[in-house]
């Protein structure tokens, strides 16, 4: 294992404020960077990693003089961060491009560019089809904005999709944008290898790579000096995450590393983290049943600061399904994880993913979901119904052949299911008492704020002294689905 016990020494990044009206300004002086008076505004759609990817967007043009405006209507540069999971989510990205034709018709110097997964999945028709369309950046390509832009100003049509081996934006400070400045995401890769057959994000986000620890022991330790007091730890799949100062190790898959590789593995990041500060909660997302193993479980019991909660996708409950979804697992296998998690961390929530009418799927198989659901009582569950996506495994090997009709019937079935599960899971916390994070308002009063507990439940209750960003004592009084209702206790 690599040594990290040394200081990490984080550098001053915090070029940017907020304003009144949530603007991020440049700080007069602040390495000489100065406003060009251009303004950017960024859209995201899709995972938590598009969310991130779009801070390390605005970093990158924060760095080059322009400024952040949440108004698109005063935007020099508009940004869709897009994502290519379902293809609802293109189409609404579609339709929201078409919404942005009123700034080329008050700017028309204004430039309109897509970032992400589709505009590496896309990249043709983006720059044929769509004429408002100006600038095409991939994932790996965001350090090259800046030309991109020169070039797309020029009058050219301006497109950079390669992917990359290397690139993980480690020396990249994100802007958080939108933060609340209690919770933060770091992402600790990039990339998947895991060839899901359903999935995109191989073709989208490339090959699977590591952050150096150092790295984001350093964020996070910045986050938490800024006074922030919760990371997620973000990736396709955390727990493959390995890091070594040997680049021959570091290529490696990680059914090929022996026991000699000198290996800084998931478990030893999540440890390092949690070192950071007892008053610094982790969290992390998403883990793959394959890989997750009992050394971060064991890990997770060590250290309070460390959420009890796991998000870890079952996609089916039937193993031939999974099997063509080439998940690499079988049921008895998720089980087994299962088994582990519920000894090892009895108070741990689990949530998960779920997608029905995948190719081939029978009635049966279909029961064989609803009973892995029935025999786990997730928490809460992202729930779809399978939505072929042109360059996949499956696409190219399997037929399309259940009806949408039967599609739909089977999702109604799953949530249905679930929602008893979450109300349930829900109930069962009534009278408990949980130490929670203050995170903000409650959307519904100014009366009211709320926060998670430990289990990543939100609890809502009267605001009394409470204030954003401690920790407080809550009980709960009251629950629904979606979240719980509390009361402060001294």
């Amino acid at each position: 294992m690599l040594d990290l016990k040394e200081t990490f020494q984080a550098h001053d990044h915090s070029l940017l404020s907020e304003d009144r009206q949530g603007e991020v300004i440049v700080k007069e002086g602040l390495r000489g960077i100065q406003p060009n008076g251009k303004r950017f505004y960024i859209e995201s759609y899709g995972c938590q990693m598009n969310f991130s990817d779009s801070e390390i967007v605005a970093s990158v043009l924060c760095e080059n003089g322009y400024v952040s405006t949440r108004d698109y209507n005063e935007a020099d540069l508009v940004f869709v961060n897009t994502c290519s999971i379902r293809e609802n989510a293109e189409q609404r990205v579609r339709n929201r491009l078409k919404n942005f034709s009123v700034v080329k018709r008050r700017k028309p110097d204004a430039l309109i560019g897509v970032l992400g997964c589709m505009a590496e999945r896309l990249k043709e028709k983006f720059l044929e089809e769509e004429q408002l369309v100006d600038i095409v950046v991939g994932p790996d390509a965001y350090r090259h904005l800046p030309d991109l832009i020169s070039e797309a100003e020029s009058g050219q049509k301006a497109v950079n999709v390669l992917l990359s081996r290397e690139e993980t934006y480690a020396d990249i400070s994100p802007v958080r944008l939108s933060s609340n400045g209690v919770t933060a995401f770091i992402s600790i890769m990039r990339g998947c290898d895991n060839m899901c057959s359903f999935c995109v994000v191989p073709f989208t986000r490339g090959r699977e790579r590591s952050r150096n620890p150092k790295s984001i022991i350093a964020e996070a330790q910045d986050l938490f000096d800024k006074g922030y007091r919760e990371v997620t730890l973000l990736g396709q799949n955390v727990d493959s995450y390995r890091w070594s100062e040997d680049p021959k190790v570091r290529g490696k898959k990680l059914i090929e590393l022996k026991d000699t590789d000198d290996v800084f593995n998931f478990a030893n990041l999540l440890e390092a983290v949690a070192q950071v500060s007892p008053l610094l909660r982790v969290r992390f997302s998403t883990s793959h049943p394959k890989d997750m193993l009992d050394d971060v479980l064991y890990v997770m019991a060590k250290y309070d600061n460390i959420c009890e909660y796991i998000h870890l996708p079952v996609q089916s409950g039937n193993s031939e399904v999974l099997n063509r979804m080439n998940r690499t697992y079988d049921r008895a296998w998720y089980m087994n994880r299962i088994d582990a998690i519920r000894k090892i961390l009895p108070n741990t929530a689990i949530s998960t993913d779920i997608i029905t009418g995948f190719c081939g799927e029978t009635e049966e198989q279909h029961k064989e979901t609803l009973s892995i659901m029935q025999e786990i009582k997730y928490e809460m569950a992202y729930m779809f119904f399978y939505s072929e996506r042109p360059g996949t495994l499956a696409a190219k090997r399997y037929e399309d052949d259940v009806l949408e009709v039967d599609k739909k019937r089977r999702l109604a079935e799953i949530i249905d299911l679930q929602r008893e599960h979450s109300i349930a899971r829900n109930k069962a916390d009534l009278g408990k008492t949980f130490e929670v994070l203050v995170e903000k308002y409650s959307k519904r009063s100014k009366d009211d704020l709320c926060g998670r507990n430990s289990q990543n439940k939100m609890i809502v209750f009267p605001k009394g002294d409470a204030t954003i960003g401690e920790y407080i004592q809550v009980k709960v009084t009251d629950y629904s689905q979606a979240i719980l209702k509390g009361e402060i206790i001294a």
